[in-house]
């Protein structure tokens, strides 16, 4: 009887990740449907300056090759942080996670003063429709990182409070995987917005 009822513990717990995990994907899903659309709204309006500043005057090679080098040493610690998860050790577990959150707001600094300094030039999201669709597309993407960094410090407190289980692990695998697609779309953006933009 008692290991009747521990086996359908266990179907429940099972389904019950197999449903989170499934909803995990559903929402990455939305997200790469909303990114796709943004980016499509950026490539037809990216020639719409009106004769304002474009994105060869505006973007900064040094500032946006920053940005994009910490994103991604950020993902390497985070993978970093994934491998002492698997080996057990708490304290380097934190410790990289640490690190990533600490590049993570790194990079949210630079973005927020590489939109206050185009602010300060003149160019913002009211300017044009390549600026609205620019700031858009940038800031979404900033915003995901910022709640990127709010789900990270939660799941260092869970590891904090209750060591490494079964739901931290799925918790780490889960926001690190997150962390991921936030450094493949800020690839495209760097490649599509920045790169392009200073051709």
């Amino acid at each position: 009887m008692a290991q009747s009822a521990i086996s359908v513990d266990a179907h429940h717990e099972h389904q019950h990740d197999t449903f989170k995990l499934l909803g995990f994907w559903i929402f990455l899903v939305t997200d790469c449907i909303i990114f796709a659309c943004l980016f499509a709204v950026y490539a037809v309006l990216r020639t719409h300056t009106d004769g304002d500043l474009t994105g060869r005057e505006l973007f900064e090679v040094k500032g946006f090759t920053a940005e994009t080098f910490i994103l991604l040493a950020s993902s390497f610690t985070s993978g970093l942080a994934s491998l002492a998860m698997h080996k057990g050790s708490k304290k380097q577990l934190l410790g990289w996670l640490a690190v990533t959150v600490l590049l993570g707001l790194s990079f949210v600094g630079l973005e927020i003063t590489e939109f206050a300094n185009m602010a300060s030039e003149g160019a913002k999201i009211t300017t044009n429709g390549f600026l609205s669709s620019f700031f858009t597309l940038v800031g979404t993407h900033g915003l995901h990182v910022s709640f990127g960094l709010i789900w990270m410090i939660g799941v260092m407190v869970q590891i904090g409070r209750h060591d490494i289980d079964s739901l931290t692990k799925e918790k780490v695998t889960i926001v690190g995987l997150y962390w991921h697609f936030l450094d493949v779309v800020w690839i495209f953006i760097f490649t599509v917005v920045y790169l392009l933009g200073v051709m």
